[in-house]
């Protein structure tokens, strides 16, 4: 079975990533990429998904209305992508400082089958300790991705195992459900700061 690769948030990281990072181009940014929806993801008010989180409480799209949220998707076995994400979400948190307090930050899985809540609860916990891991039945992970609008499919590989190809930016919700903007795979923080900035500024104008 292929070995699930976790690596701690900032420079502990790097050097597992850049072993993959040829196979990450192919999945994410190359022709190995699964297309894009092309659609605007559905306000989190109009989805209808049950899942579970990585403490074992059902959650669903309502759990994430009242504050301004990222939403990505991954799975635990994930080789580049996933981990080099979340390395950088967690860097984004770190530079909000007090307001990342304010964020809801979830990652579910694409990939439910080997990811149990367990599963979830040990990845997530090398990461920002705001990280949330959600997985569900494959019907409800199915529901979901159709809902965001994002996409994934399962890829055999030799020896009988599999990977999973899926969306990789990160999706940015304002606090009343509506999508402020995506966050792209290798967005320089520079850039991708500023957004989550103006989602909390919009939470703040919103509730004056």
């Amino acid at each position: 079975m292929q070995r699930r690769h976790v690596v701690q948030y900032g420079a502990a990281g790097v050097g597992a990533v850049a072993l993959m990072l040829g196979v990450g181009w192919w999945r994410v940014d190359g022709p190995g990429a699964p297309k894009p929806a092309g659609q605007r993801p559905l306000p989190l008010s109009a989805m209808d998904f049950r899942l579970t989180d990585h403490e074992g409480n059902e959650v669903g799209p309502e759990a994430l209305i009242g504050r301004p949220t990222m939403v990505f998707f991954g799975f635990t076995y994930c080789p580049d992508v996933c981990p080099t994400t979340l390395s950088d979400i967690s860097g984004w948190l770190e530079d909000l400082g007090d307001d990342a307090a304010r964020m809801n930050v979830v990652f579910i899985t694409v990939d439910p089958e080997r990811d149990t809540a367990e599963a979830m609860a040990e990845y997530v916990g090398y990461f920002h300790p705001a990280i949330r891991g959600w997985t569900g039945p494959e019907d409800q992970i199915s529901r979901a991705v159709e809902a965001f609008r994002a996409s994934y499919e399962r890829v055999p590989t030799e020896g009988g195992d599999y990977t999973m190809n899926h969306t990789a930016s990160v999706f940015l919700f304002d606090a009343k459900g509506e999508l402020v903007t995506m966050i792209d795979y290798h967005e320089p923080r520079e850039f991708a700061v500023p957004k989550i900035r103006r989602a909390l500024t919009e939470d703040v104008e919103g509730a004056t």
